[in-house]
């Protein structure tokens, strides 16, 4: 496949209600889309950095810098015959996951619909439905987390995810274990707590988690190896995690008994596939953490947990958990039974509303042989 024209667009898409974690309050979501045109076929990819450095230390910024002077450059023009050749032309480039993840994606459609064939068939997939989860914010109150949880099982989410931070915590973990004692339940710290926070923790031992997220560090594998140890209750890396490597270094250390996978986090599909293939070998369950994506990042989450390890619901909601109207048609729901169909059509699967699409662009580039 000759590449022969990219895309670059900075998007900004207002979410429906402010999301709030240990590391601030966001209100919108700034994203690269990347598009890729090669012998008359367009494939669409999503980087998911964001407008600060707060959950990585790419940006919107960082990402835009590495994709136009570093990665585009390195395939533009060529004949490319498959992801790995691709992979292979810019691996000079150290770290950057995020900006080479939008660009393989948006690669990987390509390649899928020169195949006639979906993202979750070339991927590997054998779903035709993936279980969804639901993320929620820091509330301010119990009622209004209560209230919250209420309207989510409601729309059929089968497994409910709370964010928490120092002071806010156990006593939402209470609450919501009195009020729901039999949901999927589990808590996500994003990095906010110390060791020195041990007993914390094992007072969460009591209320039946399906796990703890990222409690520590945000490069941490060695200490969250001791917080395990102490713990009945499975940790799960996320941050921490960015490669393979890293991924057997955790399993090994026994630093966490879960796998987050996000492929703008571990550099796209293909490391996620071979850190999916090795924790299923190990018997390491695996489930998919979001990025708060457009419709176009969240077609390749949905290929991408369809594959058979990921055995946990996911942090993959309906296109309205966050945005008032998505840029793909059809936008993505989530059904009463709380799953989620995967795409079978070529490639992503969905259409891009272009209209849409040009509202929420910042700014665009295009890059062309």
């Amino acid at each position: 496949m000759k590449i022969e024209k990219i895309e670059l667009r900075h998007i900004k898409m207002e979410l429906v209600s402010p999301f709030t974690t240990s590391m601030g309050t966001e209100y919108d979501e700034e994203h690269i889309i990347v598009r890729v045109d090669a012998e008359g076929i367009t494939g669409w990819g999503e980087s998911v950095a964001e407008g600060t450095p707060f959950y990585s230390y790419e940006t919107v910024t960082t990402a835009w810098h590495i994709l136009q002077d570093f990665l585009i450059p390195s395939i533009l023009g060529k004949d490319i015959s498959s992801i790995d050749e691709a992979i292979q032309l810019y691996s000079k480039v150290r770290g950057h996951r995020m900006a080479k993840a939008g660009l393989e994606a948006a690669l990987w459609d390509v390649f899928a619909k020169s195949k006639n064939i979906s993202l979750s068939k070339m991927m590997g997939g054998t779903r035709n439905k993936i279980d969804v989860g639901v993320s929620i914010g820091i509330q301010k109150t119990i009622p209004e987390l209560i209230k919250k949880v209420e309207d989510y099982l409601a729309e059929g989410y089968k497994r409910i995810k709370i964010k928490i931070a120092p002071g806010n915590d156990i006593q939402f973990v209470q609450a919501l274990r009195k009020e729901f004692p039999d949901i999927l339940l589990q808590v996500d710290a994003n990095s906010a707590y110390e060791l020195k926070h041990i007993d914390l923790f094992k007072q969460m031992d009591a209320y039946n988690l399906l796990l703890i997220e990222q409690p520590l560090g945000y490069d941490d594998i060695y200490e969250h190896s001791k917080l395990q140890k102490e713990l009945k209750t499975p940790i799960c890396l996320d941050e921490s995690i960015h490669s393979l490597a890293d991924t057997r270094a955790a399993i090994e250390l026994d630093s966490c008994r879960v796998i987050n996978i996000k492929p703008g986090r571990v550099g796209g599909f293909t490391e996620s596939k071979l850190i999916h293939d090795y924790c299923a070998a190990e018997n390491i369950p695996v489930w998919f953490g979001g990025m708060l994506e457009s419709g176009i990042g969240r077609a390749g989450n949905v290929a991408l947990a369809s594959l058979p390890n990921f055995s946990l619901p996911g942090d993959i909601s309906a296109s309205k958990r966050y945005y008032n109207e998505d840029i793909v048609e059809p936008e993505f729901l989530v059904n009463k039974d709380g799953t989620m169909d995967v795409p079978t059509k070529p490639g992503i699967g969905v259409e891009v509303n272009m209209k849409m699409l040009e509202k929420v662009t910042v700014k665009k580039k295009e890059f062309k042989m």
